[in-house]
């Protein structure tokens, strides 16, 4: 037996509880892996906190990483001592989108990776990138994924093009990271001037405070010489979809990713047609895209920006951090 986080049905915070759940040898095209970190992402939010919350008992957490301890018959992509990384989708290996909201999804239809040990087909996982540690590992499956997707899968970002990302979170600095690997330009915007700062560092080339420019669309345009944005990273929804179409180019691409402002309020649909907008929605990717993601990532040599870490019996207070919206990156669990 090993501990794991166990979440009772409703979700709720005064709901969390440490349990165990035993891992069973794997079976064939199974693998057994050691997990040793975890990152929060806002979809665990909703689950843990009960806004989401599970019908019957549940392991939260989607993103997992750690070690293969033991391998089943037939697997011959993994090795025992191998560092794997979790995917978000673990039935959907490639090609089109097939699934359906979050059903197989681990840490919400089924159990995920806030435990110690866990079996699960080894087409659950792919490698780690080189180097990395579990817990840098753990900040890919569902950020850095959809980021990736958002950018390379559903538009072709390419060197020269203008990207605006929305805010310090973990999928808007994983654009802001792709993006300038691609050689494009950045737009960052963010309520505080510290966080922009610190966005700077990371490489972007025009910061807007969105909290002082409420007109911060007409900005970003002109920042492009009045050609508009390329793509914009929306994690605002409703409520900054409006000025994410001010800012952007005649054809250009909106990846509708988060809802933080809103899921319903009242569009202007001229902008749509007159500008002839592609909107995709955008959640998270499949198993080959994060292999293709992590290819990139050893050839670039990143590293994710991470920017505390918990216990695996923090995870509470962990989400409490993240309620705060002081942090700047990912905030992880290491056990």
């Amino acid at each position: 037996m090993s501990r794991a986080v166990i979440v009772a049905p409703g979700g709720g915070f005064d709901k969390v509880s440490m349990g165990e759940r035993a891992a069973p040898a794997p079976g064939p095209s199974e693998i057994m892996v050691r997990l040793h970190g975890c990152s929060l992402n806002y979809h665990d939010y909703v689950v843990v906190s009960g806004a989401w919350g599970p019908k019957e008992p549940r392991i939260p957490m989607a993103d997992g990483a750690g070690e293969v301890v033991a391998v089943g018959d037939g697997v011959t992509e993994f090795a025992v001592g191998d560092t794997v990384v979790s995917t978000f989708f673990p039935g959907w290996l490639d090609g089109a989108a097939q699934v359906f909201a979050f059903g197989t999804v681990p840490g919400d239809g089924v159990d995920g990776y806030a435990r110690e040990e866990v079996t699960a087909a080894a087409t659950s996982f792919t490698h780690a990138p080189e180097g990395w540690s579990a817990v840098e590992a753990a900040t890919l499956p569902t950020a850095a994924v959809t980021a990736w997707r958002a950018l390379f899968r559903d538009d072709h970002v390419k060197p020269g093009d203008t990207v605006l990302i929305q805010g310090t979170g973990g999928v808007s600095i994983f654009a802001l990271q792709f993006a300038k690997m691609a050689g494009a330009t950045v737009i960052a915007t963010s309520s505080s001037d510290e966080k922009l700062a610190r966005l700077k560092a990371l490489g972007a080339d025009h910061l807007i405070n969105y909290r002082q420019d409420a007109e911060w669309g007409r900005t970003a345009r002109r920042l492009t010489d009045g050609k508009g944005v390329d793509h914009v990273v929306e994690v605002g929804g409703a409520g900054t979809l409006p000025q994410s179409m001010t800012a952007l180019r005649v054809a250009g691409h909106i990846s509708l990713i988060g809802i933080l402002s809103g899921i319903a309020g009242q569009i202007d649909l001229m902008p749509v047609l007159a500008k002839q907008i592609r909107i995709q929605g955008v959640l998270v990717g499949s198993r080959a895209m994060q292999q293709e993601m992590i290819r990139a990532i050893d050839a670039h040599g990143m590293r994710p920006v991470i920017d505390r870490i918990f216990p695996l019996d923090g995870l509470v207070d962990a989400f409490r951090h993240q309620e705060s919206n002081t942090h700047f990156g990912k905030i992880c669990l290491s056990f």
